[in-house]
Parts: structure tokens; sequence; C-alpha cells
């Protein structure tokens, strides 16, 4: 429950990039969730700018200026799934898919 309540909502859309692919500038305020997991947003604003665990990092969806522009892959955390939400037609993920899913191979990693 710790992500729900770091965002405030019951499911938080976000991109997630390898560290490498990313570069962020500006000063950023950081909070630690969980061992590993860092959050870091905006000392002005107090928005979510990007999360990092040491090899991913994860880009709010809502930090995109356009709309549309990326489509979903597969869907995580649907343990934590309000009923009332509808299953997407993705790969599902009870947690967080292991190893990560590269960007262009969406099927999900062998059993």
């Amino acid at each position: 429950m710790t992500c729900r309540k770091a965002h405030a909502a019951a499911f938080n859309p976000y991109v997630v990039f390898d560290r490498d692919q990313v570069e962020i500038t500006g000063p950023r305020q950081s909070w630690r969730s969980s061992p590993g997991y860092d959050h870091r947003f905006c000392g002005s604003c107090g928005s979510r700018v990007v999360a990092d665990n040491g090899e991913e990092v994860e880009l709010s969806l809502g930090s995109f200026d356009e709309p549309g522009v990326l489509d979903p892959k597969y869907e995580c955390w649907t343990i934590r799934r309000e009923p009332w939400l509808p299953m997407l037609d993705l790969p599902q993920f009870d947690h967080n898919p292991t190893p990560a899913l590269d960007q262009d191979d969406p099927s999900p990693p062998p059993p």
C-alpha cells in the first residue's frame, strides 16, 4: 500500500526507463518510501517528478505535456486494484514484473 499512499490515488500510471536513458535537471527533494526506492519531487510545488530504484527510473505519466503519446505495455500491482476498476487487456502482474519488461517486448517473463 506504500505506493497508493505516496500517490494518494487508486493507481498511478508511469513510464519506466533504464536509468541511463533519463537525465533529470533542476532542484529536487527526495523521500525514500521503502529500502532502495527513492521518490524525487519538485521542491517548489511538491509534484512527483521521478522515482528511482537504482536500476530503473519511473516518470509519472501526468508529467508529460501531451496526453496519449504513450500506450501501456503491462499492468502491475493488480493485487491492489480497486474492484470497480476494469482489467486492462494487457499482461497482468500481481506485483512488479521480474525481470523488468523490455520496452519493445511487452511479453511477461518466463515462469
